[in-house]
């Protein structure tokens, strides 16, 4: 084989959030399975593969350091390396996209790694919330994939994502942390019921947070967090007769004692936390704080502060069993309460 026609089928995809060394090896992997590499064809250099790729040599390097750990390549001194094995089980080919690479998101991308072992090829994407590179890379992906992992959500432009969900066949779309109206077939999902979760978690809060007057969801205006969420907050209030707010901005927020603050944001969490300090006020008894999504470091700060939360876990799991069953499911995850003395 010429080394030219090697790198007509080796990419490294600059938006991709997979590692290059990852990107290189799993290229090569789907090559060898799609038979365009054979058994005992000479790869290029290290050197060639950084020139020609656009990639430090350190990257190059670990990428043939992985297919010789896995077996997949040997090296020859004084010959370079070459194809040593191609009779392997073909992997799934898998394309995961997240709107943002935070902590509760590495949980989700960790777990679905995990559960599906050395049986997947992943190519990676984060698109930051942004729609426009949302589409793109749905609409320009190169490769055809046996499953897309999408976590759809949007600050802004998010109403027209299910024309481009739609172009996904649906038996190989798994939607997870939230479903899109619109979206259309037999897909499957592993998502939060947004409304009822606040809900229900604030019924079982309901003791707590009888010791203050008012509530109020810090629910910043522009986020990409579901409006089903002031919903099932509005609920509640309204119905066990406390008074509420929603609050766009708390940094700007006149805090008082016998209020209670929902804040999603972590960025947020941090102001807030500083402003009732600065006051003198003690959060648990003059003022309390209820966080969204569970950290470790929320079970120590300030003793342990109250979260309400997904099973993130659970969920990147569930979705790698649908992929593994090849069974359609539709199913909501698990959603808790942890209370702490922050309320």
């Amino acid at each position: 084989m010429k080394t030219s026609d090697f790198f007509k089928f080796i990419h490294i995809d600059e938006y991709s959030a997979t590692p290059k060394y990852l990107q290189l090896s799993d290229s090569i992997v789907e090559a060898i399975e799609d038979g365009k590499l054979n058994r005992n064809d000479i790869l290029p250099s290290i050197n060639e593969l950084s020139c020609e790729l656009e990639i430090s040599r350190d990257t190059a390097e670990k990428g043939y350091k992985y297919l010789k750990k896995q077996g997949v390549i040997l090296s020859v001194p004084g010959k370079g390396f070459y194809i040593n094995n191609t009779e392997f089980k073909k992997k799934i080919k898998i394309f995961l996209l997240f709107n943002k690479l935070s902590f509760h998101k590495k949980i989700i991308y960790d777990a679905f790694v995990a559960a599906l072992g050395e049986d997947a090829l992943i190519d990676f994407y984060i698109y930051n919330n942004d729609f426009s590179i949302f589409k793109k890379l749905i609409l320009n992906k190169r490769t055809e994939y046996s499953h897309y992992v999408i976590i759809p959500h949007f600050v802004e432009g998010g109403e027209e994502a299910y024309k481009i969900i739609n172009t996904i066949p649906a038996e190989k779309l798994i939607l997870l942390d939230k479903k899109v109206p619109g979206v259309t077939g037999n897909y499957s999902a592993v998502y939060e019921n947004f409304e009822k979760d606040i809900y229900r978690a604030l019924v079982q809060a309901r003791e707590q947070l009888e010791k203050y007057h008012t509530i109020k969801l810090v629910f910043p205006q522009k986020s990409y967090f579901p409006g089903e969420i002031k919903e099932g907050f509005k609920r509640f209030c309204q119905q066990y007769a406390f008074n509420y707010f929603v609050v766009s901005n708390v940094a700007n927020e006149n805090i008082q004692a016998g209020e209670v603050y929902i804040n999603l944001m972590e960025d947020d969490l941090v102001v807030l936390i500083e402003k009732i300090f600065s006051l003198d006020l003690k959060i648990g008894k003059d003022v309390g704080v209820i966080s969204y999504n569970e950290t470790p470091l929320k079970k120590i700060l300030l003793n342990g502060i109250t979260t309400i939360s997904t099973d993130f876990k659970m969920m990147g799991t569930l979705a790698a069993e649908i992929i593994k069953s090849q069974n359609r499911q539709d199913q909501e995850a698990p959603f808790y309460l942890t209370l702490r003395p922050s309320i």
